[in-house]
């Protein structure tokens, strides 16, 4: 500012120094000054001229009443809405936190004045309160305490056009719908409108035809795809007057990236080790505890879905996902528990039907890629090529093993062999010699010495054998208490026999239950992968 009044500028304008300036260039210079603004007498009077018509325009004024030379004009009211930021989205309770900027635009008839008769003044800023303002409220508004807006001034135009931007964070109800959470699209609608002013009395429009997203937060987990605006005449029950609102329908779309890698894959995992429970051998004895153990799992990760979904008939996608492991998980613990009942038969088992034989140990052994009848330490049959036997039963019923004496009388007391002069180990020239006193006179001795094939074959078949009969003609006198010795060598080999059929049949059972664990984990893998596949569709 020029102070006039300074030594300085007292020095320029003495009569010493008058005499030598020309009055023109003293006019220009003044004129120069106030057209800078360095004059301070333009400023005191646009303050001056501000107050006097503050004062001028509320002399007779009210904001109780609508600014209308007549009562049967309408109020024009446009709407803008600008939406700045998504502070929370509550599914559980359904609730959604904006923060917004509301413009309302509309003309009083009463502030309005000459910008001529208040030296070119054409707006001022006031207090919102000071003038009328429509009653326009979010009628789906579900904040408790309708307390979040700010009370801002209002823009008053000469011709009488007010504009007031009000900046507000609004709790808005929206319906949410989570039927295919995380991959889910919500459409949360702000219905804006007066409360009680009818369409005859006060009518709203829109300013543009969306929400302004200009500037926008982005938000982490939602994404907004649109704000388009509506505009709505409702007649109402209670009440025959049209009533017009506006609608902004507000379009997000969610993130699923943090449900993907916390909630989606993590339960992924975990059912793709459900079918490697049949892959478990059945006397590890932690099939069924593998089972359990992954049920729990997928139970805690259901609990964690339910928490932060609403409670309705909606099941979300990532549920039923949950749901469809958690009853395959169950299934397959089920299945585990009849298969190791299988493995663990026990000696009463009965033989494998045939069908079960045809269809089961050949045909299906096959297409699930079990071609031994299990290599562990219970099993009776093994890799090593035959040998010839070396046992031997006496006056008994000697069918299929390797050897066999059967004892005749009526032969001489020399021992020839008709067939060559090699005999069994068991029965050697020392020992004859030694238990010579120890046959009666004509006893006859035929030796059945066998050799068998090999083990049995995959479908538990008997294996084959062959038999040599050597015939000993033993004479020796025979002692009464042989025919003891001779009953129980007699019931040791009915045992061995009886516990070695036992075991075939064990091992046959056995490799049932390997193929069947073999086909339900084929089959369960492909069910995992096909849920998998579908829900990852969904989110593509």
């Amino acid at each position: 500012m020029l102070h006039l009044h300074s030594s300085e500028h007292r020095r320029d304008f003495s009569p010493h120094w008058r005499h030598k300036m020309n009055p023109r260039v003293i006019l220009a210079s003044f004129y120069l000054i106030a057209s800078v603004g360095f004059f301070p007498v333009c400023l005191c009077a646009q303050g001056r001229y501000a107050f006097k018509l503050l004062k001028d325009l509320f002399v007779n004024y009210t904001s109780a009443l609508r600014p209308v030379e007549d009562t049967n004009n309408i109020i024009n009211v446009t709407l803008q809405i600008t939406l700045s930021q998504i502070i929370d989205m509550d599914e559980r309770n359904q609730i959604l936190t904006t923060y917004l900027w509301i413009r309302q635009v509309w003309f009083d008839a009463y502030l309005t004045w000459n910008t001529t008769d208040y030296d070119g003044l054409d707006t001022i800023r006031i207090p919102s309160s000071y003038v009328w303002r429509p009653d326009v409220v979010l009628y789906n508004n579900a904040d408790d305490q309708f307390s979040s807006s700010m009370e801002t001034n209002v823009v008053i135009r000469h011709d009488g056009q007010i504009m007031w931007d009000q900046p507000a964070i609004t709790k808005s109800s929206c319906k949410v719908d989570v039927s295919f959470f995380p991959f889910d699209v919500q459409q949360c609608r702000l219905t804006f409108g007066s409360w009680t002013h009818n369409g005859n009395q006060m009518d709203l429009h829109n300013a543009l035809d969306s929400a302004d997203l200009a500037d926008f937060v982005e938000n982490v987990e939602w994404e907004v795809q649109g704000m388009p605006a509506k505009k709505n005449v409702i007649l109402y029950g209670c009440c025959s007057d049209p009533y017009p609102d506006i609608t902004y329908t507000l379009h997000l779309k969610r993130r699923a990236s943090f449900y993907i890698f916390n909630l989606l894959i993590p339960c992924m995992m975990i059912s793709f080790l459900a079918p490697l429970g049949f892959y478990l051998p059945a006397d590890s004895g932690e099939k069924v505890s593998l089972g359990v153990t992954v049920l729990l799992a997928l139970t805690v990760f259901q609990l964690l879905v339910a928490e932060s979904m609403p409670p309705s008939e909606n099941v979300p996608l990532i549920g039923k996902y949950y749901i469809a492991t958690m009853t395959m998980i169950t299934a397959s613990t089920a299945l585990t528990i009849f298969i190791m009942n299988i493995h663990h038969c026990g000696p009463e088992a009965q033989p494998v039907p045939p069908w079960a034989r045809k269809f089961i140990l050949n045909y299906l052994s096959r297409f699930c890629f079990v071609y031994d009848m299990g290599q562990s330490c219970a099993s009776v049959h093994t890799d090593q090529p035959a040998k010839k036997g070396n046992n031997c039963t006496a006056n008994g019923q000697a069918r299929g093993e390797d050897f066999a004496l059967k004892l005749h009388e009526g032969c001489s007391q020399k021992v020839k062999d008709q067939f060559n002069d090699d005999v069994s180990p068991t029965l050697s020239p020392q020992q004859r010699k030694e238990h010579q006193s120890g046959w009666r006179i004509g006893t006859f001795l035929e030796i059945e010495h066998g050799e068998s094939a090999g083990a049995s074959g995959e479908t538990g078949t008997p294996r084959k054998e062959s038999v040599k009969k050597r015939e000993i003609l033993v004479e020796s006198q025979c002692l009464c208490h042989q025919q003891t010795l001779l009953r129980n060598v007699e019931y040791i080999a009915n045992f061995y026999q009886e516990q070695k059929a036992t075991q075939r049949r064990n091992a046959e059972w056995r490799k049932v239950a390997k193929v069947m664990d073999r086909f339900f984990m084929w089959i369960f893998f492909i069910m995992v992968f096909l849920m998998s596949l579908l829900i990852i569709g969904k989110a593509v």
